[in-house]
């Protein structure tokens, strides 16, 4: 089954394990997707540096040459505090609301060590504003409350990480801060209009649109007043209507996370994939952890289908293909290299981190 001709609109995940699987393999071979990425289950833990990178060296060689290509994202989340998958040395940042004066310093030390891991690109920063106390997945993840505020650090992580030519990926859009529920569990409702998003939630998403972001990321939630059909995920109305339109983003757009509880029943057909892309979204997420990643082979095959008819391949493929390959384009793929002890050192003196912290199991 070659599925190729859509790897450009695919981000995979891989089995929670530290080589490849011969499933990983067989997905990887057959869809060529554009990006993977790694979760604290890929990277071996407890064991000393060296050779965990040397296994982190031989794991991406592996996953580039199953996916047959010479260029694609190899992605983590790398957030800092709760959020982390990587193991020691690799600094564990406190959470970002605690980063106000030095956000762009963060930045670009998690983006030096980051490609030191072979990684060029990290799904941060949050550019959520935590306005809900009782908010299950946000909370100190965010830069603050304050959406100037969130903008302003958003802009400085983005242009500290840039520098290190890793890329960011602003998430949520259009909003996870005023949540009362964990996507990752069901679908978070916010009854909020295009009126009250432009006065707040786009603020911080202007600013990363302004300052360069080449890539963000849309969140599991349903805004009824905006569209009663289809939450973010799927909705032309917020990611054309808001994010391009509005906004004037000319980015590529990925999914969160399909295999969260959130879209159990949104992707359950392959039509599902092409109303994905019909509604201005460039990449499709799909990881391990909440569902088979199987699941993949029939949304893409979807979207390959669809691409007999003419209206369709032109009028949405071709230009999300062309957004991706001009990111592919400026992308940098790093070697896995050995940092200096007093590389680390100094990476944690920038946030006065002692010691390590409890990282999330994905």
């Amino acid at each position: 089954m070659d599925l190729s001709e859509v790897g450009n609109h695919v981000f995979l995940g891989l089995q929670p394990e530290t080589t490849l699987s011969d499933k990983d393999k067989r997905l990887l071979n057959a869809v060529s997707p554009a990006g993977v990425i790694l979760f604290k289950s890929n990277f071996i833990h407890g064991s000393d540096y060296e050779a965990w990178l040397d296994n982190q060296r031989r794991l991406i060689i592996d996953i580039k040459a199953a996916a047959g290509r010479d260029k694609m994202f190899i992605a983590t989340d790398h957030e800092g505090a709760r959020v982390c998958r990587t193991p020691p040395p690799v600094t564990r940042f406190k959470s970002a609301s605690e980063w106000a004066p030095k956000a762009r310093q963060i930045g670009a030390a998690m983006g030096n060590e980051l490609a030191s891991l072979g990684i060029n690109m990290n799904f941060a920063p949050v550019m959520d504003i935590h306005t809900n106390p009782d908010n299950p997945v946000i909370g100190t993840r965010a830069f603050g409350s304050v959406p100037d505020l969130v903008g302003a650090c958003g802009e400085e992580f983005i242009n500290g990480i840039h520098s290190e030519n890793v890329w960011a990926c602003a998430k949520h859009f259009p909003g996870h801060g005023d949540t009362d529920v964990d996507s990752h569990y069901d679908l978070p409702t916010l009854n909020l209009s295009k009126e009250d998003l432009t006065a707040r939630e786009l603020i911080p998403f202007k600013k990363a649109v302004d300052c360069g972001i080449r890539i963000i990321m849309t969140g599991h939630i349903l805004y009824p007043q905006i569209d009663p059909d289809y939450p973010a995920t799927l909705s032309p109305k917020i990611t054309t209507g808001l994010l391009r339109q509005q906004l004037g983003y000319q980015g590529v757009v990925v999914s969160d996370d399909i295999g969260m509880h959130a879209m159990d029943r949104y992707f359950d057909t392959p039509a599902a994939a092409c109303n994905f892309l019909m509604a201005g979204n460039d990449m499709l997420m799909i990881c391990a952890h909440f569902t088979d990643t199987d699941r993949i082979l029939g949304l893409a095959s979807g979207m390959k289908d669809a691409l007999k008819d003419d209206a369709f391949r032109q009028q949405v493929h071709e230009p999300s293909v062309t957004r991706v390959d001009q990111l592919l384009t400026d992308t940098t793929m790093h070697d896995v290299t050995i940092l200096p002890a007093e590389q680390f050192v100094a990476h944690a003196q920038i946030d006065g981190v002692h010691g390590d912290q409890t990282a999330e199991v994905m």
